[in-house]
């Protein structure tokens, strides 16, 4: 199948693409630089040069496509729904899958699934109006997926790289946020590739949350990034406020307590996880 991918030169794309290839797929990727295209290219896809906000570039490569995978994060709600638009009207009939997030959810009160009802910390808010525009195209015969990856790890572990452990590093202790009994719902990023993947072949308007299964507590991710970091396990509570004022409004999504479960995507998909032990990776050195 011919793919169409936004988003390929971070992390979670030149995983995805990588994973495309492997089972056979041709991939067209987005590169708004040239740096970016080497990364595509690299991964194993053509690059089609431009940005999100390019909505003909978007769409005319969209309708080259079979599908589409679009993983890009933009800076509102307005460029997403933009970009999204343009590349459903173009692949027409062939499968959308657009990118969400777990965060959504908010605090989840035990383990939950798709069905809970949404309660989402400011920061990801915008995301309803998006998530219910593209998945209204089902009714006028597209194929809308949404895909609503966890916390990531694996590989860069981005967000938690930035927020917690490079600065803790550089104050000799892991942050945690209050009691650090909060829940993460993790996801490890070769899973998540493939989670995209699978994706490919779902029902129009299905919702997917792409989870590990495993929720381990923030201090427990931590204690373990502390002791890979060569910290001697050494973290460190940080306040809400406190949080808030080093991380910005992030700090919220940070101090949700999630325990989600992707059952849906395993039992639909045929997709399970196979990385099941996020606090032993987290603290390997």
């Amino acid at each position: 199948m011919k793919i169409f991918l936004t988003g390929g030169s971070g992390y979670i794309g030149r995983a995805t693409i990588g994973e495309l290839v492997r089972q056979g797929h041709t991939v067209e990727a987005l590169a708004r630089s040239e740096r970016a295209e080497t990364a595509v290219v690299a991964a194993g896809a053509s690059a089609v040069r431009g940005g999100l906000t390019d909505l003909d570039v978007l769409n005319q490569a969209a309708a080259r496509a079979e599908a589409v995978i679009h993983l890009a994060q933009a800076t509102s709600g307005e460029e997403d729904l933009a970009a999204a638009t343009a590349m459903q009207d173009g692949v027409g009939g062939g499968t959308y899958v657009h990118t969400g997030g777990s965060w959504v959810y908010g605090d989840t009160d035990g383990v939950q699934d798709e069905s809970a009802p949404w309660n989402p910390p400011a920061v990801v808010a915008w995301r309803k109006a998006v998530e219910d525009a593209v998945l209204a195209r089902a009714a006028d015969g597209g194929r809308p997926v949404v895909v609503q990856p966890g916390l990531l790890y694996g590989g860069d572990n981005r967000l938690i790289d930035i927020f917690f452990v490079q600065p803790g590093k550089e104050s000799g202790a892991i942050p945690y946020l209050g009691d650090g009994g909060n829940h993460w719902a993790l996801i490890h990023l070769d899973d998540l590739a493939r989670l995209y993947v699978a994706a490919l072949s779902a029902p129009a308007g299905s919702v997917y949350l792409g989870v590990g299964g495993v929720n381990p507590t923030a201090k427990e991710v931590a204690e373990a990034c502390a002791h890979a970091a060569g910290l001697d396990g050494k973290t460190v509570s940080l306040s809400l406020d406190e949080a808030r004022e080093r991380m910005g409004p992030i700090a919220d999504a940070f101090a949700l307590d999630q325990q989600l479960t992707s059952a849906k995507a395993q039992r639909e998909l045929g997709w399970t996880p196979v990385h099941t032990d996020p606090l032993t990776e987290f603290g390997a050195r």
